[in-house]
């Protein structure tokens, strides 16, 4: 038996589980809250201020997460092997959860005013090739 690890689908398998922990989070933690404060659903005006600065703390790790999540995107396209099936699945969940990032983000801003973020310039730059 071989000691050796086989390392060949190391940039697939990063992202896949990347892209699943930061989809996981997007929904578990930055949509529910999100939601409450667009529809003020069950959030009594003295908790606004408190909901506002908890959506604000779940983006900054959805936004570091998603860095994390891009970086492992941007070292399999530096690796190529476009027709594997363990990179395909790869960035496909890569860019469903893009696809789920595009659909919040302009949603989180205009509730809490953050600006447009250099990571999120580049990748749209990237993918509007």
């Amino acid at each position: 038996m071989s000691d050796r690890f086989d390392c060949t689908h190391h940039a697939d398998v990063s992202l896949l589980l990347r892209a699943h922990a930061e989809e996981q989070w997007l929904k578990s933690e930055v949509a529910p809250v999100l939601r409450q404060l667009e529809t003020r659903e069950d959030l009594p005006e003295e908790q606004l201020a408190a909901a506002e600065a908890y959506l604000e703390v779940v983006w900054i790790e959805a936004r570091r997460r998603a860095q994390a999540t891009d970086a492992a995107g941007l070292r399999l396209e530096e690796r190529g092997n476009a027709g594997d099936p363990v990179s395909t699945k790869a960035r496909h969940c890569h860019a469903a959860v893009r696809v789920l990032r595009d659909i919040l983000t302009p949603r989180v801003r205009s509730l809490l005013d953050v600006p447009e973020d250099d990571g999120e310039r580049v990748w749209a730059e990237i993918h509007r090739c």
